[in-house]
This record gives structure tokens, sequence and C-alpha cells, in this order.
């Protein structure tokens, strides 16, 4: 690939692709040398007859050769009658064909756009022309005029140009001048570009955006920033106060009054709690209440009994061959007598096995159960221990992304409730305050619920502490199973894991018979060989685990030692070209037909088909598939996630990442045969127990751990946990 920066002038002679939800294009444009190019990049509205300058760098395309990736384009409209007449008459102006462009055309002649933009009355004298018809003409092109200013503006501040589609669909043709008034608008949701971009757009605009615009603006980012990175539902008024003065270099004082202008304004919640005066953004104070008020609810409500109850769950033991321990028998009979349980436990304490006896003795019960966890991953695998059909909250709830608001929206609610009598949700430390309150509303009154997890793991992506939160408050009746079985105690994996947890190193005898395994590999380069041994010739070939069950993770995504690294190296050894693999190149990456990959954000639009015929949208940040084919043209890509089958433009390869390897906090919710985890120095952040502790679970079967022993101990004696600002602990303890 040659990577080199050139500009390139043509003329658009075709448009091979346009994606008109991000603006993406594949455009066949003859340069002003007469030469035929294929250019790439984001060309919002493209048409045949403009002119582009095109910045970027010419690449090589596994089928179609040399083309044009262009990071920046500059735009003109066609100025020439006949360049006029091809721009009309390929339908980039609804209302507009052939025909009507050639009539334009011999009225107007080169004045044609000027005509359409600034003296649509002038259309009125055509024949056929209804003032209608030239009205709504007239307003296509404006709106096209629209985006494409929006998109030079925003790429004048080196901002991508397929924010101008976002941006175009939630403001219309008043978009730039939404944009002019209040350029801090781009740093909240959902366009999350950097404060400091909309901060330089705005000092570029002189005095038209006022002072107190800019104070407000900052501190609704922090209170924003915060949520998404930190995990915190609230700050305390003074942190937040001081955090955005630093941003804006401000004095702390004299955003004392924009503060109390967004409170009064109900943009930002101020309240006492525990003895913190705290702020939070509007919707995140709504959804903390909302929570803590509907668990007070169902921790007051009495469910009807189960009689006999004794007697029912010893038939389910004699069914299952099995006998209960003290607290796992504990845990059904409390679920037949409560309206909200907590399950709590480590690996091997019988989590599993208390669950599905909970479920057999709802439906013993006469009750509508369902069964819910918070990825894809968890709830398959949750079907399967289970013996009964799982599903994401997200699938359960009916998700949606509403493109008005930016916000996802959930067709189940107080309105239209699940139907369910009982529910059972696993992995609930992954679950964060904005999912758990979308899960409450449509929660049925009087319906019973079971939250399982291991409060160890690692906290939800999103802010809020939800399952922590309600162990911790004590107001929740809660069953926490401590007893490792004996037949679990056989495994290394479970018995390094409650080692770690409870701050020791784990042990790393390497015993023939075990399934846990220490390889010391201090140098990187070494490391990086070994773990692709092992992926691709060792554990295969020796353990019996397959290349496609075997998972790496390291706590990094950087270094040498990273994912980013091992995800290169993985790929050559395990899916290398060939002749009969189609490829496509998208950035950093190669991505290649067979290749492992995951999604790494949230896309509610992804339209995804089951076998069965079944349908439905979205495909969710840490979601792993795999690249089934390539079309020839290189545009287009089908991926399987589990059983679901995705087609993927290319522009939406920027959501894709290698998945060879991941992080740990990727991991979380899933379980693998195998585990390769890199214990190598990163970080200090990420050398810490819960990590350490997330991977070694993550494996069911076998884990090798690869790398620097000493590493090891830092993170098993490393117990130190971020703080998350969260009250919901607090409001359940209180009376109100």
């Amino acid at each position: 690939m040659n990577e080199e920066q050139t500009t390139l002038l043509g003329t658009v002679a075709s448009v091979v692709y346009q994606n008109e939800e991000n603006g993406y294009a594949v455009l066949r444009v003859v340069t002003d040398e007469g030469e035929l190019v294929t250019v790439v990049g984001c060309v919002p509205c493209a048409a045949p007859g403009e002119s582009i300058a095109a910045t970027g760098a010419y690449v090589t395309h596994p089928q179609h050769g040399e083309q044009f990736s262009a990071a920046e384009v500059e735009r003109r409209l066609p100025e020439t009658e006949s360049a006029i007449l091809d721009y009309l008459s390929s339908g980039v102006i609804r209302g507009v064909g052939p025909a009507t462009a050639q009539k334009l055309v011999e009225r107007f002649g080169a004045d044609t756009l000027e005509v359409l933009e600034n003296a649509p009355e002038e259309l009125r004298r055509l024949k056929g022309f209804t003032d209608k018809r030239a009205r709504e003409i007239a307003e296509s092109f404006r709106e096209q005029m629209g985006l494409r200013r929006l998109t030079e503006f925003l790429t004048r501040f080196e901002l991508p140009a397929a924010l101008a589609v976002p941006l175009f669909r939630r403001f219309g043709a008043g978009a730039m001048e939404a944009l002019r008034r209040d350029p801090y608008l781009l740093a909240g949701e959902p366009f999350n570009v950097d404060f400091g971009a909309a901060d330089e757009i705005a000092l570029s605009l002189g005095g038209s955006v006022s002072p107190s615009c800019r104070c407000e603006a900052g501190l609704l980012f922090e209170l924003g920033h915060n949520e998404q990175n930190g995990g915190h539902v609230f700050l305390p008024r003074e942190k937040l106060l001081a955090a955005t003065a630093q941003l804006l270099d401000t004095p702390a004082d004299e955003l004392e009054k924009s503060l109390d202008d967004l409170i009064a304004a109900g943009r930002v919640a101020q309240e006492d709690v525990a003895g913190v005066t705290a702020c939070y953004l509007a919707r995140c104070a709504e959804a903390e209440r909302y929570v803590a008020a509907r668990l007070r609810a169902m921790l007051s409500d009495t469910p009807d009994r189960l009689r006999g109850a004794e007697r029912v769950i010893d038939e389910i033991e004699r069914e299952q061959g099995i006998e209960y321990a003290p607290l796992q028998r504990r845990a059904v009979e409390l679920a037949a007598e409560r309206e909200l349980l907590l399950l709590t436990g480590g690996p091997g304490t019988g989590k599993t096995t208390s669950v599905r006896a909970i479920l057999t003795l709802f439906e013993r019960m006469g009750l509508d159960v369902r069964l819910a966890a918070p990825t894809g991953r968890a709830a398959k695998r949750m079907s399967e221990v289970c013996g009964r059909d799982a599903q994401t909250i997200h699938r359960m709830l009916g998700m949606s992304w509403d493109e008005r608001t930016g916000q996802v929206k959930f067709q189940k609610n107080e309105k239209d409730p699940l139907h369910a009598d009982a529910v059972i949700v696993d992995e609930t430390s992954m679950v964060d305050l904005a999912l758990m309150r979308a899960f409450l509303a449509a929660l049925r009154p009087g319906s019973r619920l079971v939250l399982v997890g291991d409060p160890d793991q690692l906290p939800s992506v999103g802010a809020g502490s939800v399952f922590s939160d309600l162990i911790r408050s004590k107001r929740v009746e809660t069953v926490a199973l401590t007893e490792v079985f004996r037949q679990a105690q056989r495994s290394a994996i479970i018995r390094n894991a409650h080692a770690v947890n409870e701050g020791r190193a784990p042990e790393l005898s390497n015993s023939a018979a075990g399934d846990f395994f220490f390889l010391p590999r201090r140098d990187p380069a070494r490391l990086v060989d070994t773990v692709v041994e092992l992926c691709k010739t060792r554990l295969p070939d020796k353990m019996g685990i397959a290349p496609a069950d075997i998972q790496v993770l390291s706590p990094t995504r950087k270094g040498a030692t990273g994912t980013a690294a091992l995800n290169r190296a993985l790929q050559a050894a395990l899916n290398p070209p060939a002749p009969d693999k189609r490829e496509r190149a998208f950035g950093d990456f190669v991505f290649r037909e067979g290749d492992r990959v995951m999604q790494t954000r949230n896309d509610y639009d992804v339209v995804w088909e089951r076998a069965d015929g079944t349908a439905g949208t979205g495909v969710f940040n840490g979601d792993v598939g795999r690249i089934l084919s390539i079309d020839p043209g290189g545009e287009l890509l089908t991926l399987a996630f589990d059983d679901r089958v995705a087609a993927y433009t290319a522009d939406m390869l920027a959501e894709l990442d290698m998945a060879y390897a991941m992080t740990v906090h990727k991991a979380q919710g899933s379980e693998y045969r195998g585990v390769v985890f890199v214990s190598a120095p990163c970080a200090p952040a990420l050398e810490v127990r819960g990590v350490l502790y997330t991977a070694i679970t993550r494996a069911r079967e076998l884990l090798v751990a690869v790398g620097d022993d000493a590493t090891l101990r830092r993170m098993a004696e490393n117990d130190r946990r971020q703080r998350r600002y969260s009250a919901l602990r607090w409001r359940l303890t209180q009376d109100g």
C-alpha cells in the first residue's frame, strides 16, 4: 500500500455506490489529466458532473487493483451546461429525472442551479410545472446544498464528513444555523465529538457564541464524559466545577451561575445524597430515582407463596438426581417466597444448578418464566445450561434506535409490559443503570425477579454499579454461594480464581493433569510467538481444542503484547492470504474471508436474519462474528454472529475489530473452552485483581497464562477498584 498523501482533481463520471446513512461513496472520477480513477470516501449526495478535489492516498484493492482512498473531499457544483445536465439527470434531486433535467437546462442553461436555489418561482414558467412541483424541487435542491455546506464546514475543522448526515437528520435544513448558534452541541449525544474540536469551532466564530453557552456546554460535557468513561452516575458539585474549570481554563467561581442556570432549566439535577451535593445529567437522575423506587416497591410487595414448597423442591431434587447444598436449597426456597432475589457466587459454587432449580420451581408454580442476560454470548450460554431459550435484555425489550433523538428506545415499557410472571437475569454485574431502568419499566408489577451474578467480576461498561449497590444495600434478600464443590475443587482454574479473589497469586505448578498452565515469556516478541504457536498447533494437537474455541485475552489493547499486535500475528497464522479468500483493506486492517471479528459499537440499524427466516436489527458492542464472504467488488461483506447472518457495506468496517485476541473487558459475560491469557506488564490501572479474576473465570476447560509471573502476583495483590459515583445504594436505604 502506498500511503503517500496527494490531491486528485477531477469530475465525477458516475456513482457506483452511495450509503445514505453516512455518506460513504464509491465514485468513478475522470481526472483533469483524463484518467479514470475509482475514488472511495465520504462524499454525501455525490452525483455525476460535480468537480472534486480529493486529498488522500492510492491503495491497492485485492480484487479491483488501485483505488484512491479520500480522507478529505472539496466539491464544486458543475458549471457547464453538459455537466449540469449530467448532475441533474442522475436523480440526486427528488422529482428531477433525465427528461426534466433536459427541460431545465434548455431553459436556464448555465444558470440552472442558481435558479433552483434562489429563484424557484422561475420554474413555474415551464410547461407542466405547478407551484407545488416547483417548490418541492427547489426544497430538495436546497437540502442537498445544505448538506454539502455542512460537510464542507466540518471538514474545514478536520471533523469527519460522515458527521454531516446525522446532523442533517437531526436538524434538517437548519443544521448549519444550529451549529453556528451552538457548536458545542457536537460534544453532546449522539455526536460525541471531542470538546476541544467544538471549542475550536466556537472560537473561530468570534463573538457569535456567548460565554455562558461555552460554560454550560463544558459542564454538560464533563458530566457526559465521566458517565461514559468513568461509569459515574453523578459528580459532586465541587468536583464538577473544578474539572470544568480545568477544561475551559476558567475560574471555578465563574461557572457557578452557569451550573445554577442548567439546574433551573432542568438539564442538570442537583440533590443532596449521602452528605454529597450531587450533580446529575437529568436523565441519569431520573433513571436512578426510578430504579430505586421500583426496587423498593418490589421489596414491599408480598407475592403469592407456593403451598408445599418443601415437597416440590424435594421432587425436583429427585428428578435432577442431586441433593442441594444448604445455601442452594435456601436460594430455591427464597425464590418461592420473595418477589426480588439476588443470587451470587464465584466459579464452582453451584450457581448454575441453583438457577436450574429456581427455573423448574417457577414452572411448577405455573409461572411464565423468561431468561435473559446482558449480552448475546451470555444469553447463549444461559440457554445451553438451562435448556430453555434465553434472550438478551435488549432483544427482550424490543430495542430500536430513535434517529430523531439519537437515543435507544424500547418497545416494552409500562404501557406495554413483558408478558412474564418471572424473569431470571444472569451476569447482572454487566447491567448498567440505564439498562436496568428500561428493564424494570417493562417488568409487570408483581412479577418475580431473580438477579444472578458474580460481584467480583469487572463492573458494567456503562454508568453505575447496580448489582454491587443492591448487594451492599443489604435491603435485598441475597444468597451468596461460597462453598466450592468437591468436583470443582479438582479444577486448578477454579482454585486459582478463588485464590486470586482472596488476594493470593495463582498456583503455577503446571501439573500434567491440570487445566491451568503458565509459560514464562518475558521477551515481547517471544511471548507473541508462543501465543501464536499455542493457538495454531499446541492446543489443537495436544489438548484437542480447535483454534475457533480458543480466545486470547490481554488486559490492554496497546503495546507489543496488546490485542492490536496479537491480532495481526494471529490473523497471519490462523487465516493467512489465499487465492480463494477475498479480502478488503480498511484502515490498519485487511479483512479476509474467515476472519474472526468483533463489533466495537452498538449499531441498531444492522439487519440480520436467521436460517429459519426470522429477522431483526441490531448488532452490539462486543458481539463476535466471522466473515463468511466478501463480494467481488469488495463493497459488501456477509458476517455470521452465532445464528444471525448480517450484511455489512464496506464503510461499516469502521465498526469492526479483529477478535482473535480481545481485552478482558470485552470478554465479560463469555466463556470459552480454552483461554490464553497474556500476563505482560501494562498500565497500572489494568494490573488489578478484577481483571485477572475475570480473565481466569472466562475459561471452561483450559487456561494458559503466558508472560511474567511477577505481573500475575501484582494483579492478584492489587484490589484497587475505581470508585463510581452512584447513589442507588443510598436511595435503597431511604424510607421515602
